[in-house]
C-alpha cells in the first residue's frame, strides 16, 4: 500500500542527506520494518495502526552526524555538562528522593549518587524528555544504512512494547536516537530491564519516578555493576610515567600503577584493593588523567563516549559531596569531523591502522596516534589534536 511521507527537514540539508532515502524507498523500508514485527510475533493490527502515521525526519540524520562526544573537546563536554547549577539540583534531588533512592540502592546495589547523575546527564533531572515522536526517530535511522540493523530492532522492540500495552504510541517521544523516559532508555532496554517499582501494573519512564530509578538501577545490576566499588578517580601521574602505558586497552592491579608512581589527585596514595584499572588521559597529558575501574566499563556500556562515562562518575562524586577536577583540562580547539578524516586518511598512509576514515576519533585511531607518535619521538599519548594534524600536514609538505 502507498504511502504519502513528510520530511520533518530544511530544504538544504533534505537535499544533502534525505534525498537518498525518498518517499518510494521509505515505504519500502517500512514494509521491510513491518515484515519483521510480523516475524517477532506483533499483531498485525498494531503493526497497521503504527506505521501508517510514521514519518522520515531528516533532522534526526543531522543530530545523529553532529554527536557531541564526537565533535567536542572533553573540556568543552565537561564544561556543558558538569555545571554548579546540575550538581547544586542534584544534591538537592538526592536529599529529596533519599527514601525512594535508599530503597533502590537496597534492591539493586546501585548507589543513589549514580542514579541521579544519570538522570541529570539524560535529561536534566526530567527537564526534558526531547520531543521527537520515537517512532519517526527509530524508523528513520532504521532506513538509513549507518545503523540500520540495530536501528531497525529498535523500532520493532518498540512496536512490541505497544502491542503488549505497555507504552502508547502518542506518549512515545523522546530523544532524536529515540531514547525515552527520565533516563532515557531504547525499546529494547525498556522491555529487557523496565520495572514497575510503584506497583500501579504499568511501567512508565516518563510519569512515574519511582519506575525510572528502578529500571536504571535493574539495567546497570544486569550489566554487572560491582557493589562497594567506585567508577574510579582522577589522579597524578609523575613527570616520568610511561604515556604508552594509557589507554583503556591498559588494564594493571592497582598496585601496579602505584609502582608507577601514580597517586591520587590530591597526592595521596592509591587504595589497597585488588581492583584492575586503565588509565585514560581525555586531553592527553597536558590534561588530567582518571585511573577507571571495571564500573567505569558498565557505564560506557550504557552509553560507550569516553567523556560520557567520565562525567557520569565525576558528577556522581560531586552530588555526593565530593569536590570537582584539581587538574583542569586544557582550552584547546576540536578538530572537525572533515580534519578526523584527514588525520585517519594520514595515519593510514603512514602505515598506522586507524581503520575506515570516518570522522570519529575512536579506539583504533587512538591507537594509530600513540603509533606515530612513539614512530616520532613525541609524547605517546594517543591523543588526536589540531598540533599532531599540523604537525602531519607539515610533514607531508616537506616530504
Amino acid at each position: 500500500m502507498h504511502r504519502t511521507r513528510h520530511l520533518a527537514a530544511s530544504l538544504p540539508f533534505l537535499a544533502l542527506i534525505a534525498a537518498p532515502h525518498a518517499a518510494a524507498e521509505f515505504d519500502a523500508c517500512l514494509d521491510r520494518l513491518a515484515a519483521e514485527a510480523n516475524a517477532a510475533g506483533v499483531s498485525q493490527s498494531t503493526i497497521s495502526s503504527t506505521t501508517a502515521s510514521v514519518n522520515q525526519n531528516a533532522r534526526v540524520l543531522e543530530l545523529d552526524r553532529q554527536q557531541p562526544e564526537f565533535l567536542q573537546t572533553f573540556g568543552r563536554y565537561l564544561e556543558t555538562r558538569l555545571t554548579s547549577q546540575r550538581v547544586r539540583r542534584g544534591r538537592e534531588l538526592l536529599e529529596e528522593h533519599a527514601e525512594l533512592l535508599h530503597s533502590v540502592q537496597r534492591d539493586f546495589g546501585i548507589p543513589a549518587q549514580y542514579l541521579v547523575a544519570f538522570w541529570g546527564l539524560e535529561t536534566n533531572f526530567g527537564g526534558y524528555f526531547g520531543d521527537f515522536p520515537v517512532l519517526d526517530a527509530l524508523a528513520t535511522l532504521a532506513c538509513d544504512t549507518r545503523r540500520s540493523e540495530f536501528f531497525s530492532a529498535q523500532f520493532v522492540e518498540a512496536l512490541a512494547l505497544i502491542d503488549r500495552d505497555q507504552m502508547r504510541p502518542e506518549q512515545m517521544r523522546g530523544s532524536w536516537a529515540g531514547a525515552m523516559g527520565h533516563t532515557q532508555f531504547l525499546p529494547e532496554t525498556a522491555r529487557r530491564h523496565g520495572i514497575d517499582y510503584d506497583g500501579d501494573g504499568r511501567i512508565d519512564l516518563w510519569n512515574s519516578l519511582p519506575d525510572a530509578m528502578a529500571s536504571a538501577a535493574n539495567y546497570l545490576r544486569a550489566m554487572g555493576w560491582n557493589e562497594g566499588e567506585r567508577w574510579g578517580r582522577e589522579v597524578r601521574l609523575p613527570d616520568d610515567f610511561p604515556l604508552q602505558e594509557s589507554g583503556i586497552d591498559t588494564r594493571k592491579p592497582l598496585r601496579d600503577w602505584a609502582a608507577l608512581g601514580v597517586r591520587r589527585a590530591d597526592g595521596g596514595p592509591l587504595p589497597e584493593a585488588d581492583i584492575q584499572a586503565a588509565l585514560l588521559l581525555p586531553s592527553g597529558y597536558r590534561g588530567p588523567a582518571f585511573l577507571v575501574y571495571p564500573n567505569f566499563r558498565i557505564i560506557m556500556r550504557w552509553n560507550p563516549s569516553t567523556a560520557y562515562a567520565l562525567s557520569v562518575g565525576l558528577l556522581a562524586d560531586q552530588i555526593a559531596g565530593g569536590e570537582g577536577l584539581l587538574r583542569q583540562p586544557p582550552d584547546e580547539q576540536p578538530l572537525s569531523r572533515d580534519e578526523v578524516r584527514e588525520l585517519q586518511g594520514r595515519l593510514n598512509a603512514l602505515g598506522h591502522d586507524s581503520g575506515q576514515p570516518d570522522g570519529i576519533a575512536g579506539r583504533m585511531t587512538r591507537n594509530a596516534v600513540r603509533a606515530y607518535q612513539r614512530q616520532a619521538e613525541l609524547p605517546t599519548d594517543g591523543h588526536p589534536n589540531r598540533a599532531l594534524l599540523d604537525r602531519m600536514r607539515r610533514q607531508a609538505r616537506d616530504g
